[in-house]
């Protein structure tokens, strides 16, 4: 289903966007947390596809737009922007820290 990890994967952290603009204009951020944890709060304009579902669901996404992806802490979203990268060939970049540091640096979160 998804490639093993390489050690190219795109990252940055969450720690280094600017608190004014998180998230570069035209870029998607898509969050692969589980529904409980979108449900329990999720950065503002994410879009939410579970790891699980991305391999049926990557279609979703604009595939001209670079994504940040993003999960509780960096792991699984590393993995979702490899595939999305080496797999189906997007731009994709994995928000390492994810939303706990999202959090912790203050940045938004709806609820």
């Amino acid at each position: 289903m998804f490639p093993p990890m390489q050690p190219e994967v795109p990252t940055v952290d969450v720690h280094d966007l600017d608190p004014a603009a998180p998230v570069p204009d035209g870029t998607t951020l898509l969050d692969v947390r589980e529904q409980d944890e979108w449900d329990a709060g999720h950065a503002p304009g994410a879009v939410h596809i579970p790891l699980g579902e991305l391999p049926v669901r990557y279609g979703e996404l604009d595939p001209d737009a670079p994504v940040y992806v993003v999960c509780r802490s960096g792991g699984r979203s590393a993995r979702a922007a490899q595939f999305l990268a080496d797999g189906v060939g997007y731009d994709a970049t994995n928000l390492d820290g994810g939303m706990l540091a999202w959090e912790q640096r203050g940045l938004p979160v709806d609820r």
